[in-house]
This record gives C-alpha cells, sequence and structure tokens, in this order.
C-alpha cells in the first residue's frame, strides 16, 4: 500500500496546485477535501458551483450554518480519514492531519497578503474583498476547529513532517520542494 498525503494550511495558499503536482508526480489520485464538503452542501439545498463558491455570500452562509451544527464537518473527516486510511491518494484538508496517524503530512505556510493577492487573481476580486474573504474564512474556520477538536490550526504545526513557507515561491517551486519530501517519506 502506497502512503497518502495531505496538504494543510490556510485559504488561497496553494494546497490545490501543490496536491495536484504531487497526485501526478507519485501517481496518486487527487481529492479535495472541499469538494467533498461541497457535496455535502448540495445536499443541504445550496447551489455550491464554481472553484470560488467558498468565497461566496453562499458559501459563507453554508460555513455559518457549520458553526452551529458540527454534523457537516464530523462526517467529511470520518470519511476523509477513511479514504486517507485506503492509501494512495493526496487529500487537501484544513483537519485531517490532525485526525491520522500515518501518511505524509504538509502544511503550506503564506502571509495573509501573499494568500489575498493570490484569491484575488484566482477569483477576480478586488484587493479589499480578497483580504477580507481570506481573513474571515480562516479566523471562523480556525475557532470551528479548536471548539470541534481543540487543536490551534495555523499555530500548532507539530504534527506535520514539512512545512513550506510559500511567501516569495512560485507554485513550481513549493512543488518541487514537497515532490523531494515525499520521495524520502515514500521510501521510509
Amino acid at each position: 500500500m502506497t502512503k497518502s498525503i495531505v496538504i494543510s494550511g490556510p485559504p488561497a495558499v496553494g494546497k490545490t496546485t501543490v496536491a495536484k503536482g504531487l497526485a501526478e508526480e507519485f501517481q496518486l489520485e487527487y481529492l479535495s477535501g472541499g469538494d467533498v464538503l461541497k457535496e455535502m452542501a448540495i445536499e443541504e439545498g445550496f447551489d455550491s458551483d464554481g472553484d470560488d463558491w467558498w468565497d461566496t455570500e453562499e458559501g459563507m452562509k453554508f460555513l455559518n450554518q457549520r458553526e452551529q451544527n458540527s454534523k457537516f464537518d464530523l462526517a467529511l473527516d470520518e470519511k476523509l480519514t477513511s479514504i486517507f486510511n485506503r492509501g494512495g491518494v493526496v487529500i487537501t484538508s484544513y483537519t485531517l492531519p490532525w485526525l491520522i496517524k500515518d501518511g505524509i503530512k504538509i502544511w503550506l505556510q503564506g502571509s495573509h497578503e501573499s494568500s489575498t493577492e493570490r484569491m484575488q487573481t484566482r477569483d477576480h476580486m478586488s484587493p479589499q474583498e480578497a483580504y477580507e474573504v481570506t481573513k474571515e474564512r480562516f479566523d471562523k474556520n480556525k475557532a470551528l476547529y479548536k471548539k470541534l477538536y481543540d487543536f490551534d490550526f495555523g499555530e500548532d504545526t507539530s504534527v506535520f513532517d514539512l512545512i513550506i513557507n510559500t511567501d516569495n515561491l512560485s507554485a513550481q517551486q513549493v512543488i518541487d520542494i514537497a515532490k523531494e519530501t515525499v520521495r524520502k517519506l515514500l521510501c521510509n
């Protein structure tokens, strides 16, 4: 069985780009924890189309609903843990690194300004709007996970095999750093 890999980090730090790059390099399946959660939102009557759905008013409404009822996050994390433990997958997830024991865990760290620029470009937002959305998503998720699992998202990085500061690095440079570490850890 091939180990699984989980990529975590704040919103708009490059998790999807790195995860897809690693999946391609090591012939692993790619899965977005956010996409699985969006499927759950659809089941609740939300129209969660588009990569930038989380940043919309409706996406934020679903986040607020999750704050009131942890069933979504608990069900998501149970499903992701099961998939991760089968092996052979790269998953992007905010919570999974703290919930699993095996596999390779990578934290992508970047300044709020860097995430704001990335979201602004990716989602065609104004600088102010991108800043507010990334900050609100980070703060709300951090509070949600502290309440749900009692870990400090964005602060406690002790569970990670690799921490990459994405500021001042191109996407390809971040992928290359991750590939080098994954190559070493897959051989162990």
